[in-house]
């Protein structure tokens, strides 16, 4: 495994991130665990979730991700040697269209998070949505109430666009106040098809602005969906015809398919599996990428964890570019 620090933080976590979103939902508590575990013993330090997770699946605990982590960190008595983020503001999933950004309602969702995680603070709290129509600063000075407990060390920004970060942060750096220090957009070799996103107004693809403002500023990018749900693999073992309509819909396009016999034959020169060579492009981009698996299995964590020892040359970076 490889570590690296956060710009702007004291955080020096591992370079893949491990998400977290079926934790004791659609994977059980002892599965769960066995990731945990695994994760740890591979030199794994970054665990991602969210006070959302899994709230959606019917049946399933209320944050049930956040419970399960808890539990776990009781359990191998090993937070001090984790790195810990959730997020927390998101809309009600009955009222999506009502923003949860007071300080108020951060500080709410955070008291809960702290008690399902069974800590007393964490490294790394995301805003899990933006609120365009709020003034920029109305937020930043909510966040700040939230950093002013001393539960949460650093913030960071999750599904927000360029624009609205650099708004933010030239906002906090005025006012003396705490800034983001990292985001977390969906990103991945793969560009999904955003009509197919669940909630495309919210969710936040990683693009060409976005990539060029992280370049210049080197904020720090801790990249969702970082598989693109295995559709390079998939593709290639199944073809189009064998492709779920959930697997077409979210990343099928020909761009993307023209890029599948480059990543394959990058793979066999650099003996990896196809999902580990896709990795190995976020990891390979000028500022800090970090991104956020989320095996289903073991097996998977590990061919995930490989791509650490990929060392993408600047030529073979360029053949992924998708043109």
């Amino acid at each position: 495994m490889r570590y690296v620090n956060i710009p702007g933080t004291t955080l020096s976590p591992s370079v893949i991130a491990l998400g977290t979103n079926r934790f004791g939902s659609l994977m059980n508590r002892d599965d769960s665990f066995a990731l945990l575990d695994a994760y740890i013993e591979l030199g794994g330090t970054f665990i991602d979730t969210a006070h959302i997770y899994a709230d959606w699946i019917p049946g399933a605990p209320h944050s049930a991700s956040e419970k399960t982590i808890g539990a776990w960190l009781h359990k191998q008595n090993c937070r001090a040697q984790v790195v810990l983020a959730t997020k927390v503001g998101h809309p009600n999933l009955k009222t999506p269209h009502i923003s949860r950004l007071s300080a108020q309602e951060l500080l709410d969702d955070l008291a809960e998070s702290l008690e399902f995680l069974q800590t007393d603070y964490v490294d790394l709290l995301w805003l899990h949505r933006d609120d365009p129509g709020l003034p920029v600063g109305e937020i930043v000075d909510a966040m700040n109430q939230v950093i002013r407990t001393s539960k949460v060390k650093h913030v960071g920004c999750s599904n927000w666009r360029a624009p609205r970060i650099r708004e933010a942060n030239a906002y906090a750096h005025t006012h003396g106040l705490c800034g983001f220090v990292a985001n977390q957009p969906q990103w991945s070799l793969a560009i999904p098809n955003r009509e197919a996103l669940s909630d495309p107004e919210r969710l936040v693809v990683f693009g060409a602005q976005d990539y060029t403002w992280h370049s210049e500023m080197g904020m720090a990018v801790i990249a969702y969906s970082a598989q693109a749900q295995g559709f390079f693999e998939k593709l290639d073992r199944l073809g189009i015809a064998g492709m779920t309509d959930k697997d077409r819909r979210g990343y099928y396009s020909e761009a993307n398919a023209r890029l599948l016999p480059v990543v394959k034959s990058l793979a066999a020169k650099h003996q990896v599996s196809i999902n580990a060579l896709a990795l190995s492009y976020l990891l390979a981009q000028p500022f800090v990428t970090i991104p956020v698996v989320g095996p289903r299995t073991v097996e998977q964590l590990r061919d995930s964890i490989v791509a650490v020892d990929v060392l993408l040359s600047h030529d073979e970076l360029n053949q992924l570019q998708i043109k």
